[in-house]
């Protein structure tokens, strides 16, 4: 049998690829989406993507102060929230490998009035630009399944946590209940690239946005991949029924 992560690594959707090629077709996904990314955010789930990352941000309750990076975050949705809910005084790193993202991102957090305390950088998931053992947590919410090897992004996000920091992430993940199971599938590769087509002009990178969520682990399979990467304590929370899932885990 195939290892997990180096099944992931050749995965673009339903295709297989070489992983060397992955980064690239995944940047002209987003390159394609990003201007009207948070746009289709709320269409695709009738924004409750926005109670979801309220959901993230309640569980890692950010004190004041809190040294923080955001993983794949590049449109602003997690670092945002946490920089309302602890105030300027924070410091707030949002690395994204999509420079189109980080720009859509930044320029929000400007017309917001939140910028002071953030920070963007474009960066990689498997080489982070930032020291050893320097945040207090780090989340990722909806970009960990487009990284190329999965693992080599936990043990870095791993690598960058003080002692006693937490990591959690936001993904889709596996249906638990079989009717609602159905419906979304329909739903997922009939009526979401016709959405992206309309919306966005580009049916064929929701299609894979589509491909690449059923292609992604289960609960307890990624709950696995980050244990392996040296995470301890780990668990999950679904939200809507499994639809999307939050896992933490702690650097000890």
């Amino acid at each position: 049998m195939a290892d997990p992560a180096d099944r992931l690594a050749r995965s673009f959707g339903f295709k297989d690829v070489d992983p060397d090629a992955k980064a690239g077709m995944v940047r002209g996904v987003f390159d394609s989406v990003a201007s009207r990314y948070d746009l289709m955010n709320d269409l695709m789930s009738v924004g409750v993507h926005r109670l979801w990352k309220d959901a993230v941000v309640d569980w890692l309750a950010p004190g004041p102060g809190i040294v923080h990076g955001d993983v794949g975050g590049g449109t602003g949705d997690i670092a945002l929230r946490i920089r309302r809910r602890v105030g300027p005084d924070a410091a707030i790193t949002v690395i994204d490998v999509n420079e189109q993202m980080v720009r859509v991102g930044r320029d929000r957090a400007f017309d917001r009035n939140l910028h002071e305390g953030v920070h963007w950088a474009v960066g990689d998931a498997m080489r982070l630009p930032l020291p050893d053992r320097s945040l207090d947590s780090v989340t990722i919410a909806f970009a960990i399944r487009n990284v190329t090897h999965i693992d080599r992004a936990l043990a870095d996000m791993r690598r960058v946590l003080k002692p006693g920091g937490r990591f959690l992430c936001l993904e889709f993940s596996k249906v638990t209940l079989p009717v609602l199971s159905a419906l979304y599938d329909r739903y997922s590769f009939s009526l979401l690239p016709v959405l992206g087509r309309f919306v966005a002009g580009d049916a064929a990178s929701y299609r894979y946005l589509a491909e690449s969520i059923r292609r992604f682990p289960d609960q307890e399979g990624f709950a696995g991949l980050m244990r392996q990467a040296g995470f301890a304590r780990v668990r999950h929370r679904n939200v809507s029924s499994g639809i999307a899932c939050i896992h933490s885990g702690w650097r000890l």
